[in-house]
C-alpha cells in the first residue's frame, strides 16, 4: 500500500485517497497500479471496502494485531486510546486524526486512511511503475469508493495519465450520471452492476438503478469500452433471474466486451470492525452454485463471461 502526501499547492483539484495498490492483476489488463479514492454515496450491504465509504479521513484499529503495548496511549494528545482489561478501546469522537498513534504503533495495528493528494502528485506515484505497465500491457486503474464522487479530481488525473501515455481503467458503479463525460479519457470502464431489479438495487445499495443504466446506455452510444463487473452475494443477489438479466444487458450493449462475476468475500468484515462498525456476514459461494449461476449468464449472452 502507498499513500500520497499533502498537496503542495497547484491549480488542479485535490482529492482524497485511501491507498495505492501496486502490481494488481484483477483490476484491468496486465499489471496495474490501482488508486483507491475515498468516499462512496452507495451503502452496499456487503461492502468489501467499508473504509472507503466516508469521504473524510478515518482511524482503523485492528485488534488482532494489537500487542497492548500502550504506545498509542502515550502518543495520543487527546486521550483517545485506552487499554482496559486486556482490550484496546478507542474514543473515536475525540480523535483529531493527527496520526501520531499510527506512527508509533510497532505492530501496524493502527492505520489512518484518507489523505489529500493532487492529481499531479498522484501521477508521480503511478509513474513509478511505468516499466511494469509497458512489459505487461497494464496501466492505471482508478477505483474506490466511487471515483465519480470526486469527479473533478478523477477527470484531471485521467487526463494527466493520458498525456503520460498510460492505459486507463475506471472502476465505477456508474453513480452520478457523469461517467459518459469521461469516455474520451477512459480506455476501459469496469462497470459494477450490483443488481438488475430497480427496487432491489435501491434496497441493497441505497441508490437508484435507473440513472446508472442510463449512463451505461450513453456510453454505449458514444463508443466507450466496458467490462461488466458484478458482485454476487449469496442470499442477496444470487438469483437466476439476476444472472439472466445481466446476460441480456451484456448482449444488448455493443460497448460491453465481457462480464466478470465477483464472488462475495468476507474481508470487509475485519475492516468494518477496525472502524468500529457492524456489517452483516454472508456465506461463501460453493463451486456448484457458481457453476450454475455462470451457466445462467452464458445462456443469455455470447460475450465472454467468467468468475474473477
Amino acid at each position: 500500500m502507498d499513500t500520497c502526501a499533502a498537496p503542495a499547492g497547484e491549480d488542479l483539484p485535490a482529492g482524497r485517497i485511501a491507498h495505492l495498490q501496486r502490481f494488481s492483476t484483477t483490476n484491468g489488463p496486465g499489471l496495474r497500479s490501482t488508486l483507491f479514492l475515498k468516499g462512496c454515496p452507495l451503502r452496499c450491504l456487503w461492502c468489501h471496502n467499508p473504509e472507503m465509504q466516508a469521504f473524510g479521513a478515518e482511524l482503523m484499529v485492528y485488534q488482532a494485531q494489537c500487542a497492548l503495548c500502550g504506545a498509542c496511549v502515550q502518543a495520543c494528545p487527546n486521550g483517545v486510546h485506552a487499554l482496559e482489561g486486556g482490550v484496546h478501546t478507542v474514543d473515536r469522537r475525540g480523535c483529531r486524526l493527527c496520526g501520531r498513534c499510527q506512527a508509533l504503533c510497532p505492530g501496524g495495528a493502527i492505520e489512518l486512511v484518507g489523505q489529500s493528494c493532487t492529481p499531479r502528485q498522484a501521477l508521480e506515484r503511478l509513474l513509478r511503475d511505468r516499466p511494469f505497465y509497458a512489459t505487461s500491457g497494464g496501466g492505471v486503474t482508478l477505483s474506490g469508493g466511487e471515483p465519480l464522487a470526486q469527479f473533478d479530481f478523477t477527470r484531471a488525473l485521467l487526463a494527466l495519465c493520458g498525456q503520460a501515455g498510460l492505459h486507463r481503467c475506471l472502476d465505477t458503479s456508474g453513480w452520478g450520471g457523469r461517467a459518459p463525460e469521461l469516455v474520451g479519457l477512459v480506455d476501459l470502464f469496469l462497470w459494477d452492476v450490483k443488481e438488475t431489479d430497480p427496487q432491489l438495487h435501491l434496497r441493497f445499495t441505497g441508490v437508484a438503478l435507473e440513472p446508472i443504466l442510463e449512463s451505461l446506455e450513453r456510453i454505449d452510444a458514444l463508443g466507450g469500452r466496458v467490462r461488466l463487473r458484478c458482485p454476487i452475494v449469496p442470499g442477496v443477489n444470487d438469483r437466476p433471474a439476476h444472472l439472466e438479466a445481466l446476460g441480456d444487458l451484456a448482449q444488448r450493449l455493443a460497448c460491453v466486451e465481457a462480464v466478470d462475476l465477483v464472488p462475495y468475500h468476507s474481508l470487509g468484515l475485519a475492516k468494518a470492525r477496525a472502524l468500529g462498525l457492524e456489517q452483516p456476514a454472508y456465506p461463501a459461494l460453493h463451486a456448484q452454485a457458481k457453476a450454475a449461476l455462470l451457466e445462467r449468464l452464458r445462456a443469455r449472452t455470447r460475450k465472454p463471461a467468467a468468475w474473477l
